[in-house]
């Protein structure tokens, strides 16, 4: 089992393409890398890595690195930044290249930053950034929908934040059959139930329950979120039924991967969607308050 770990990323660094220049090749280094069996750990010099460091951002830089004329260096992002002025000797920058500091990070082979979260792959330097961007190892952020929370980390450690800190319903089974109720639907456009979280299958899955507006009409939708990667998601499928009144509607689908944040799904209406008008006809009574109850099952595909 992967050690529990949570993780809070203040990098803003881009992702950048390896330099395509005639001054300096470093193509052989810029490929796409596939994960090879973990080479020994490679020890680089904390000095090498300050003289990588921006003294603007703090973050490695990627070339073109600027200096000045007493050669000291800064990233290409925060030039504009400085005003064409050095932050160490205040001197004018203008526009010349640090051509050995960029061979030097060509040389440099370094783990990958999520390593404390298993992955043991080294790469080059050049690399090092895009393959983090899609590193399997990379933490998960949290799913709860119902505020900007920050928190990432891997999936045992998420669920203990959801259950600690967001107070989430927590249920073993694949099956379920909840009730969302709301005294006026009509004032409300855009609203979020409070997340509930399955266990099933040794995995945990996310059921979602939300007011917004498709165009103009106000709707409710209802969808699942898989706690772990997209091609661990698709190994499973779900169904969601609601209906009253003698009448129903059943959704089947393929519960989405939490690296798609809650929204992107929504977005996309890749889920239950039932229009208001149909949701107070299925709450039975005068029609004036919501009373839905959605049921549901979980499978694994074969």
């Amino acid at each position: 089992m992967m050690a529990t770990a949570g993780y809070i990323d203040d990098s803003c660094s881009e992702v950048i393409d390896p330099p395509k220049t005639e001054v300096l090749d470093v193509t052989e280094l810029t490929g796409d890398h596939i994960q090879q069996p973990p080479k020994p750990n490679v020890v680089v010099s904390s000095s090498v890595r300050d003289l990588l460091e921006c003294p603007v951002c703090l973050s490695a830089m990627y070339p073109p690195i600027h200096q000045c004329s007493n050669g000291h260096t800064l990233c290409s992002g925060c030039k504009p930044r400085v005003h064409n002025r050095c932050p160490t000797c205040r001197h004018e920058l203008g526009n010349i290249r640090c051509l050995a500091l960029e061979k030097v990070a060509a040389s440099l082979e370094l783990p990958c930053k999520y390593q404390s979260f298993g992955c043991s792959g080294i790469y080059p330097y050049y690399s090092k950034l895009k393959h983090e961007s899609q590193c399997q190892y990379r933490p998960y952020s949290c799913p709860y929908a119902g505020s900007e929370c920050t928190v990432a980390g891997d999936i045992p450690y998420l669920v203990n934040h959801l259950k600690d800190d967001h107070k989430v319903d927590m249920h073993n089974g694949c099956t379920f059959n909840h009730r969302y109720v709301k005294p006026n639907p009509h004032e409300v456009e855009n609203a979020t139930w409070m997340l509930t979280v399955f266990s099933c299958f040794g995995e945990y899955f996310c059921l979602h329950f939300e007011a917004f507006q498709l165009g103009m009409a106000p709707v409710y939708i209802a969808f699942l979120r898989f706690m772990g990667d997209d091609a661990e998601a698709k190994n499973y499928s779900y169904s969601l039924e609601v209906g009253g009144t003698g009448r129903k509607m059943i959704w089947q689908g393929v519960p989405r991967s939490i690296r798609d944040s809650h929204r992107k799904v929504r977005d996309s209406y890749d889920g239950l969607i039932i229009q208001r008008n149909m949701a107070l006809f299925f709450s039975g009574g005068d029609r004036k308050e919501l009373k839905l109850r959605v049921t549901g099952r979980i499978w694994k595909e074969q």
